[in-house]
């Protein structure tokens, strides 16, 4: 009878793993293959400078694959789908009215700074190999596939569904990180956060460093007045609900805390910080802009039997999921 199930087990774990790689292998992958439905949409791929016209929601995967990490839950995916086809088409609407500066003739680019994040097939293999990207793309695939068409509307127009990897147990108010009050972007509960790997972060720089990227001249300062707060040569000036900073001090210079963080490359702006001698740490607390929905908390949400409405019910406040009807020749 073990020598039954062991050879059971052998079976399964061929099937299951081995089987998809020689597949693979053999140069036939076997992925799920989106259907080409939707717009066709001009991407110019930040990589190779060029413009591509690739079907919405085969682009999609592409993007799903750079934004979210392939092992998270299924449902989870399936709610980055759905945010990531909402922005894709909000960007698409806006560029055909009005041409972007940062890529005239595309409706969206591939540098996450700017629009989102894209993988082509080349770069998936490259990032996964050739086993995990036959499993990772196939289960991408089945995200986007499961959830075509759906988009985001707050009173029947696509949103702005901005999201981010991990928040502070609690996303932000639009209006506290960028100054514009969007009522579908509110402060939620995200307490799946800390089950992020960069849930807190430390980073340590000179002060050297510090005023290269800031333009001040900290190194003149003993560290003691770096460190006393309120009257110190660096200090907050004011936080946002969820402990963020929102504007910051340094010396004679005034900073918000999405350009004080960015500038120094800390991964949010909820820190505090102690400077010994010549260098500056700072403890960081999340993971991107905190406005949205959270992935991390997305994940953990999925993980607690919430689906990918409930998840975007939750992150996106008062927001509607519809089949997007095109407004072509209206």
């Amino acid at each position: 009878m073990k020598r039954l199930i062991a050879l059971v087990v052998c079976l399964l774990i061929f099937a299951l793993i081995a089987l998809p790689a020689l597949v693979v292998l053999n140069g036939e992958s076997p992925k799920v293959k989106v259907k080409a439905t939707g717009p066709m949409l001009r991407v110019l791929n930040h990589a190779t400078k060029k413009i591509e016209t690739i079907p919405l929601e085969e682009y999609l995967v592409g993007v799903v694959a750079a934004e979210m990490p392939a092992l998270f839950e299924p449902e989870a995916l399936k709610a980055q789908a759905v945010a990531a086809r909402t922005y894709a088409l909000k960007k698409m609407q806006l560029s055909r009215k009005s041409p972007n500066p940062h890529h005239q003739d595309a409706d969206v680019c591939t540098d996450p700074g700017h629009c989102q994040g894209w993988l082509s097939e080349k770069e998936m293999k490259k990032k996964w190999g050739l086993l995990r990207y036959a499993l990772n793309h196939k289960k991408i695939a089945e995200a986007v596939e499961k959830t075509a068409g759906i988009v985001l509307v707050y009173q029947g127009k696509l949103i702005d569904p901005v999201y981010h990897s991990t928040g502070v147990g609690r996303t932000e108010n639009s209006e506290d990180v960028w100054q514009f009050a969007i009522p579908y972007l509110k402060s939620v509960p995200s307490p799946g956060d800390k089950e992020s790997p960069k849930f807190q972060t430390t980073v340590t720089l000179s002060l050297a460093q510090v005023d290269k990227a800031l333009g001040t001249n900290l190194q003149a300062v003993p560290a003691a007045k770096i460190n006393s707060g309120s009257q110190g040569t660096l200090k907050v000036l004011e936080k946002t609900g969820t402990g963020r900073v929102k504007s910051i001090q340094a010396g004679d210079k005034t900073f918000s805390g999405e350009e004080f963080r960015r500038r120094l490359g800390l991964n949010s702006s909820k820190f505090e910080w102690k400077a010994e001698r010549d260098k500056i740490t700072f403890t960081v607390t999340g993971y991107g802009h905190g406005v949205g929905m959270s992935q991390y908390g997305a994940n953990a949400m999925a993980k607690a039997g919430k689906n990918y409405k409930q998840i975007l019910s939750h992150y996106y406040t008062g927001t509607e999921l519809r089949k997007y009807v095109s407004d072509k020749g209206k």
